[in-house]
């Protein structure tokens, strides 16, 4: 990776680590990796590989090009307050995140003037395969979105939304959705012991033939509808699963559940905003 930014984590949890992961693989230098976290236990593992520490969020900031906000929606503004001075001296990128926060929520409380990109990544970032969503202020540079599409990269796929609204959607379509995959995964293997099968089997077959179809249709050139058609013979097996499936309203079922996962990130927006 060339023209490498410095970036800096405020907050060493999962995704952080995910995204830190991710950067080391892909040919990042620790040294231009920043993390800071309160509890310095937490930061020895990632200090042994390397990467600079601190339990100084300002300190961080201050050296960073680029600084990914990795902390709870619900202490973002008491964390951004504190970074407001810092942000306005060295007026680095702020990465959010944290669902449900507004970009203008996060440029007040970093004290105004600020560039700032919300992203919406999902947990298998964990092992490098996530789905992020980005949308940008105005006062994001191009070098500063590809900065951004860098980092987010590292981890799986990084795409730009037209409108701040869409993230709303990339959270019911991918950051809420591995859980949704989860749920037919323990629903198939549950149906798979009631017919016969020992859990472990039930469980092996289940994972594997998700992740067969997931690699299928993401390097297939025709759409899942297609694929889908060519594994369901006229009055064969699969034919008799995909008609149960629809008489009992699978598509609704769906469609209803990720526009009640879109309403709960507006309500989230909502509360979390108000000051």
């Amino acid at each position: 990776m060339s023209q490498q930014p410095v970036v800096a984590f405020i907050g060493a949890g999962n995704m952080a680590r995910a995204i830190i992961g991710g950067l080391l693989e892909n040919g990042f230098a620790p040294q231009n990796i920043w993390a800071a976290e309160p509890e310095s236990a937490r930061l020895e593992d990632l200090a042994a590989q390397g990467l600079n520490t601190t339990t100084d969020n300002t300190a961080a900031v201050a050296a960073a090009d680029l600084v990914v906000l990795a902390v709870k929606p619900q202490i973002m503004q008491a964390v951004a307050a504190d970074l407001a001075a810092a942000a306005q001296q060295h007026q680095p990128l702020f990465v959010s995140i944290a669902a449900g926060i507004s970009l203008d929520a996060l440029e007040r409380w970093l004290g105004g003037n600020a560039a700032v990109v919300r992203c919406m990544p999902n947990t298998p970032a964990l092992v490098q395969t996530g789905a992020s969503g980005l949308f940008a202020n105005a006062r994001v540079s191009d070098l500063q979105r590809d900065q951004a599409t860098q980092v987010m990269q590292a981890v799986g796929i990084a795409l730009w939304v037209q409108n701040e609204a869409e993230l709303d959607a990339v959270t019911a379509v991918s950051g809420s959705g591995p859980a949704y995959y989860f749920l037919m995964m323990e629903a198939m293997t549950a149906a798979g012991v009631k017919l016969g099968l020992s859990e472990p089997t039930a469980r092996d077959l289940t994972l594997q033939t998700a992740l067969g179809a997931a690699r299928m249709a993401s390097s297939s050139d025709v759409d899942a509808a297609e694929l889908r058609r060519r594994v369901t013979s006229p009055k064969g097996t699969t034919e008799q699963a995909i008609k149960t499936f629809q008489a009992q309203g699978l598509e609704a079922i769906v469609e209803q559940a990720m526009t009640a996962c879109r309403d709960r990130a507006v309500e989230m927006a909502e509360e979390l905003c108000k000051d």
